[in-house]
């Protein structure tokens, strides 16, 4: 009953059901899709209402409770749909006090937020202002850190980390380096392949470039040998497919679709892996015998198809992501025949491009957590083959995939649940999608030394929720 918007005034059932309602209509494809399993939603009393669901999904009353709620005045005679600056009113602990379009936006703490004395919310959002500055060079962006003019820095390179932060606040005390390790699923993260695009339908043809993506050699020259690789898409946790055959629950699971699976879906599967060393020839050998399989052969040092078409597409990346990777693999795929190219676009291009699946292969991360669910429909269900704007780059249609992901919404028992998470996990991962690279098993953050965060450490890690809420500031 106390819940109140920013500016003091309560938050009706009205704006709820609004909020709901209006976000599955006019909202990111993320709230329609989960709004299809919502049969109706009524005012039941002055500060209450109801939902009914179409369907069994144990998770979705917690998706839907998690839907912003915006306030229903602020948007009259205004086209929800239409992009604009204006700030809506909230009803969380913060406001957003001042900002500026590419430079920076700053988020005040609202002294009179209603639920500050909630138990839930004891020990969090200690800060009086929030400031993100954004920055599109990442070497701007840490010499600003280094000059003092931000707090927290997050490092990506074991290698920079281990060569680069020396400077003067490090070695005086005033900027502290820490290492925050996690217990949360590797997710994916590579290049992804569309399979909208003709070329890349052939699964062998998939196969033929993972093979010729030297993880190794990327990975001890970039990072020093610091990253295992991401081999698959829940490991680093106990939903991850393993390493040998399907058995028992998993393999009931997929056995009926045994037919549309690709090899080693059902047999033990690992990654293409090599020596460390440059040249990659046993992996690239096995590559041309896929492409070959697959009807692709060199002539005059381009590879064809039989009907004499090149085998050519583009790279999509946004500036500064991931160049250094990139040109390696394009090295080896034109050592194929491959006529690779890579456009660099800006990140308004790059986000309506990928939106749009208007691309040949880009380079994507999907996070996942211990407790996947309702999302994995929005990153893998079919319907995102047609539907601009999900999370399916790549363009799966799979009906093994959606059925393991809808008896992993079904049931109500943990045994299955994991059964169907690393039985997805096969289907994924041996679809041959993704290209993936390798993954930090502890975050590098440094940060000024008058900010703390608690001695316990979340199994997440450095994770939604953890910073800025849970930190706070000691002046010395």
């Amino acid at each position: 009953p106390e819940a109140k918007f920013s500016d003091g005034s309560p938050v009706t059932v009205e704006d709820v059901i609004w909020s709901m309602e209006t976000l599955a209509e006019e909202g990111q494809p993320r709230y329609r899709n989960a709004w299809e399993k919502v049969r109706s939603i009524e005012q039941t009393g002055e500060r209450s209402f109801q939902l009914d669901f179409s369907e069994p999904d144990s998770e979705l009353p917690l998706i839907i409770g998690l839907r912003p709620i915006l306030k229903k005045a602020d948007w009259d005679g205004v086209d929800f749909a239409q992009s604009s600056l204006r700030v809506p009113t909230g009803s969380g602990p913060y406001t957003i006090g001042a900002f500026e379009p590419g430079r920076y936006i700053r988020f005040e703490r609202n002294p009179a937020y209603w639920g500050r004395d909630l138990p839930i919310n004891r020990g969090l959002n200690n800060f009086d202002t929030i400031r993100y500055d954004y920055f599109v060079d990442s070497g701007v962006l840490f010499q600003a850190f280094t000059a003092g003019a931000l707090s927290v820095y997050r490092e990506s390179s074991p290698a920079r980390w281990a060569s680069e932060f020396g400077f003067p606040a490090v070695t005086s005390g005033a900027v502290v380096k820490a290492e925050i390790p996690h217990g949360r699923p590797s997710g994916m993260e590579g290049f992804v392949f569309n399979l909208r695009r003709p070329i890349f339908q052939d699964w062998r043809v998939r196969d033929a470039l993972l093979h010729a993506f030297n993880f190794e050699f990327v990975n001890q020259t970039l990072n020093g040998g610091a990253f295992p690789r991401r081999a698959s898409y829940f490991a680093n946790s106990a939903l991850a497919m393993g390493e040998g055959p399907a058995e028992g629950r998993v393999r009931e699971l997929l056995e009926p679709f045994a037919d549309s699976l690709l090899p080693h879906a059902l047999e033990a599967y690992a990654l293409p892996a090599s020596d460390g060393s440059p040249r990659n020839r046993s992996n690239m050998r096995r590559a041309a015998q896929l492409l070959a399989e697959a009807g692709w052969t060199v002539q005059d040092g381009v590879l064809r198809d039989a009907s004499g078409a090149p085998f050519a597409f583009d790279i999509l990346l946004m500036n500064g992501q991931d160049e250094a990777v990139t040109n390696v693999f394009v090295d080896a795929l034109r050592q194929l025949g491959i006529q690779v190219g890579v456009q660099l676009v800006d990140q308004a291009q790059y986000n309506e491009r990928r939106n749009d699946y208007d691309y040949d292969m880009i380079i994507n991360t999907w996070n996942m957590s211990l407790s996947p669910g309702n999302e994995q429909m929005l990153y893998w269900g079919s319907a995102g083959v047609t539907e601009p704007g999900t999370r399916n780059y790549m363009g799966v249609a799979s009906p093994a995939a959606e059925a393991m992901i809808a008896h992993m919404l079904e049931t109500r028992d943990e045994a299955e649940f994991v059964a169907s998470v690393r039985a997805l996990d096969r289907v994924l991962t041996t679809g041959r999608y993704v290209i993936p690279f390798g993954f930090p098993d502890v975050s590098y953050i440094a940060y000024k030394a008058d900010l703390r965060h608690p001695e316990t450490l979340p199994v997440y890690g450095d994770w939604i929720g953890w910073l800025p809420e849970v930190w706070w500031q000691e002046p010395g």
